[in-house]
């Protein structure tokens, strides 16, 4: 197979851009170990990142981030909320080479094959992807207060004690979610594992900077839309549909401190 020339998000995945990009030709292991030394660069400060090269159609709006999709696998929710939220400007960060590889070239297609012929009113311009570890540099990405919304959809388990350090979510890693989250700004968690979804809670409500929220209370708030997204729109909660299998969605509110 022939190489293909790594794009951003801004440019065309191929040469013919009206074919989006295969699942098959992206393929990689399933999870990838946070604690390897991955060969990643990363801003030293998020002041030092231009978004414009992320996001052009937004130049002049000096807009950053509002939404983070840690661990955005194949970019599933980011696609379904991009053309609901059209102006607020959302961020998946994914570890692993190709499957990022495959979210970049996916949003370049999808910005050069949807209508109108007016770039900037085009759908897809407000969603991008970065490949990082967000369990070592999410402050190097967001400045304190700045998000509304922090995803965590279908995360590795590490079903095993040992393992359970690499969980995504950790009593050493909700300060810095309660840092880059603005007040009243959302966490989302769901997965098809009980014990994932009990520590996730647990450790959550401990936490003096989170509050439980239910999705009657989120859907009442217009929320609805984000709910089903986390639901419905991963790869690998439409796995777990075909397979029957059960969801377990837990939110949290970051609340001022005091």
């Amino acid at each position: 197979m022939a190489k293909r020339k790594r794009t951003t998000a801004s440019e065309p995945a191929a040469a013919e851009p009206t074919i989006l990009p295969q699942k098959k030709n992206y393929r990689q292991r399933a999870h990838a170990n946070p604690f390897s030394d991955h060969a990643l660069q990363y801003p030293a400060t998020p002041a030092a990142i231009d978004w414009t090269d992320h996001y052009p159609a937004f130049a002049a709006s000096g807009k950053v981030p509002e939404f983070a999709d840690v661990g955005c696998g194949f970019g599933g929710l980011l696609i379904s909320l991009a053309p609901l939220f059209p102006d607020t400007l959302m961020i998946g960060m994914e570890i692993r080479v190709q499957v990022s590889q495959y979210v970049q070239d996916r949003i370049a297609a999808l910005r050069v094959t949807t209508l109108p012929d007016d770039a900037v009113l085009r759908p897809f311009q407000n969603v991008s992807i970065v490949r990082a570890n967000a369990m070592k540099f999410l402050p190097n990405y967001f400045a304190k207060h700045s998000l509304s919304a922090l995803f965590f959809l279908f995360p590795d388990p590490h079903f095993k004690s040992r393992k359970h350090k690499a969980r995504i979510i950790s009593p050493t890693l909700l300060a810095e979610y309660a840092y880059v989250l603005k007040p009243g700004g959302i966490i989302y968690t769901i997965t098809d594992v009980k014990d994932l979804h009990d520590w996730m809670r647990t450790h959550l409500t401990a936490f003096p900077l989170f509050e439980p929220v239910d999705e009657d209370s989120l859907r009442a708030e217009g929320k609805g839309p984000i709910i089903d997204a986390v639901y419905t729109s991963t790869e690998e909660g439409k796995k777990v549909e075909r397979n029957g299998g059960e969801k377990w969605l837990a939110c949290f509110r970051r609340v001022p401190a005091h």
